[in-house]
């Protein structure tokens, strides 16, 4: 829980100290506890401790499926290991992955952005339990097979990320009957709105509902708002305001968020006295001295909240990513030549003009580069015209049609990743003429290394400007490591094989 101030009720009505800098959301009660947050209490941590439970057993049987693998095709010394054994070996393992996810916080309530990150810790904790595991075999007398461990290398962390998905989906399916959930009205439907609907949306552990958005500008009433999540199914209506007692009671909600940062104390005062009447709980996003979508990390020295701006300091990841970027698409390019030639023959059969189309775009530190793409669009487009937002675009193709849906239209940019000037998980690439109207806080894309796939491509936002969805490729630059690139591509090829 945030060390956010409670209310205080005096006699000249009630007062907030608002603090200056702060996590983004603090709930804080300003109500006694009622029956409904004892149960949802209860639920909580039965969640909790079911994902744990499925967490342990799930790794016990990827690694009893790697043991049935190791068998079945008689790999290495064959050191035969009895069934009591590989299960005593799975449940020390599986303990070991365990205590590497709790430390790690998955088992906090909330989720991450698009659940990228869950899917990058449970690759990254996987690898560090087999790092361990193998140096404890190298340096005991157990005789444990590095075939047995590679294999469970891989069958570990599908078998859990199939296993939260479906937990996730569980959870999902018990709160739409009623179980574990709590009603939330999001006061403010501008971005900051937006986002916390999504992150309530995205994060079924919270138990938290958003069923509606209030704002005072009647322009928004009626109507609504959507998660930033690719499908787009849930979204909540918007209300016009003001948040009156009322309609949060209309609602049935027990907990308000004030989405509103610069909102005036005297309205903040008014929206919390509203909302403590109708006997919710109260949360709000904190006013920042500089904007959210800097790039500003924050740490906790003895109680004390210090800002401090990101420093771009990722030397050795750099190294490691720009070899793995080239061992990847060597090994891409050597198994997908046969498909790169055919889709090239029916681009020219297809329509007149060249296979590939090539365009300038603006790489790391602004260098402009020229970057390769299968054609799609018919060769008299202006190559520098907006990309088209729709499949029903004239300027499309047929076979243009089919490689947009799929994003093999990219493929020829691991010629680019080959020649240094794009990576293939970062920010995607703009046209110079776009880069010129960048203010602050879009220069930030350009510290790093464009590349081929990224957040902003797993997101339903990528119909619109890249510029305009600039929290995905802040969130990629601040977070970014080995694994979130590899987890990004695993989303990026489910994405692929989907059509999506």
């Amino acid at each position: 829980m945030s060390s956010a101030p409670r209310l205080q009720s005096t006699g000249k009505g009630i007062l907030a100290e608002r603090p200056s800098l702060g996590m983004p959301e603090a709930f804080f009660p300003v109500t006694s506890e009622v029956p409904a947050r004892r149960k949802r209490s209860v639920f909580e941590v039965t969640v909790t401790l079911s994902e744990v439970l499925f967490d342990f057993v799930a790794v016990i049987g990827a690694v009893a499926i790697a043991d049935f693998g190791y068998r079945a095709f008689h790999l290495g010394r064959q050191i035969q290991y009895s069934e009591h054994l590989i299960l005593e070996i799975g449940a020390v393992f599986s303990a070991t992955i365990v205590f590497l996810l709790d430390r790690d916080g998955a088992y906090r309530r909330a989720s991450s952005l698009l659940r990228v990150k869950e899917t990058e810790r449970v690759l990254r904790v996987t690898f560090r339990a087999s790092l361990l595991t193998f140096a404890i075999s190298f340096f005991t007398n157990f005789l444990f097979s590095r075939w047995l461990l590679a294999l469970s290398l891989v069958s570990v962390p599908l078998l859990l990320i199939a296993e939260k998905q479906a937990l996730y989906l569980l959870i999902r399916t018990l709160h739409t009957r009623g179980w574990g959930v709590q009603r939330v009205v999001i006061y403010g439907a501008g971005h900051t709105g937006k986002r916390i609907f999504s992150m309530l949306a995205r994060s079924p552990k919270l138990g938290l509902e958003p069923v509606a958005l209030v704002d005072d500008d009647p322009m928004c009433g009626g109507s609504s708002v959507f998660e930033m999540s690719y499908h787009r199914r849930r979204c909540a209506p918007v209300l016009e305001g003001p948040l009156r007692r009322d309609l949060i009671v209309a609602n049935e909600a027990t907990h308000v968020i004030i989405a509103i940062p610069s909102l005036a104390n005297e309205k903040f005062q008014q929206v919390v006295q509203e909302a403590i009447e109708a006997r919710a709980t109260v949360a709000f996003v904190p006013t920042q001295f500089v904007r959210s979508d800097f790039l500003v990390q924050y740490e906790d020295l003895d109680g004390q909240l210090i800002a401090s701006f990101w420093e771009n300091a990722h030397t050795g990841y750099e190294f490691v990513k720009s070899a793995w970027d080239v061992a990847a698409t060597l090994v891409i390019l050597a198994l997908g030549l046969p498909l790169l030639l055919l889709l090239a023959i029916l681009v020219r059969l297809d329509s007149p003009g060249p296979a590939l189309f090539l365009q300038n775009r603006v790489g790391i530190n602004g260098k402009i580069f020229r970057m390769f793409k299968f054609r799609t669009m018919r060769q008299e487009v202006d190559p520098y015209d907006f990309s088209p937002v729709a499949t029903e675009d004239p300027r499309i193709t047929r076979i243009g049609k089919f490689l947009r849906r799929t994003s093999l239209d990219e493929l020829p940019q691991l010629l680019n990743v080959l020649k240094g000037d794009m990576a293939l998980v970062g920010p995607r690439p703009e046209m110079p003429f776009i880069v010129d109207q960048y203010n602050a806080v879009h220069c930030q894309r350009l510290l790093v290394k464009p590349g081929i796939t990224g957040l902003w491509q797993l997101s339903a936002d990528r119909a619109y400007l890249i510029h305009e969805n600039i929290q995905y490729d802040l969130y990629y630059i601040r977070n970014r490591s080995f694994f979130i690139d590899l987890a990004i591509l695993l989303h990026t090829a489910v994405f692929a094989m989907r059509g999506v």
